[in-house]
């Protein structure tokens, strides 16, 4: 043996974590999916047999998303209201639907990276 893995057992392809997380792929190989629902983590991956049960994401992938998608929406709609000064309901109308979207859409990318994160610091050893 030259240094590496022992006879027969390959290692798994490194991955950037960051891209990995973002694409809901296992970030330890890139191979397998990251989620089995919507927000529910596998709890081993089905290529490397990467193990996420003692990963704990939390709450914080939904703080950044609030943040992300909450900032631009209020914002945009402060500046409508002030530009243009339309009825409160034409303001909910189109700020809670755009809030919602944005929040849909970025949490799965989200907690992908909080767990990859978490994967590439080895947080959850110990």
């Amino acid at each position: 043996m030259t240094g590496g893995a022992p006879v027969g057992i390959e290692k798994p392809a490194r991955i950037e974590p960051i891209r990995a997380g973002l694409l809901c792929r296992c970030p330890n190989c890139g191979g397998g999916p990251l989620f089995s629902g919507f927000l529910k983590v596998v709890e081993r991956c089905e290529a490397c047999g990467y193990d996420f049960t003692r990963l704990n994401t939390g709450d914080g992938a939904a703080v950044f998303v609030m943040q992300i998608a909450g900032a631009p929406v209020v914002f945009g709609a402060l500046f409508i209201q002030v530009a243009y000064d339309p009825p409160i309901w034409a303001m909910l109308l189109g700020a809670l639907p755009l809030v919602a979207g944005l929040s849909l859409a970025l949490m799965r990318p989200a907690k992908g990276v909080m767990v990859a994160l978490q994967v590439r610091n080895r947080t959850g050893e110990g």
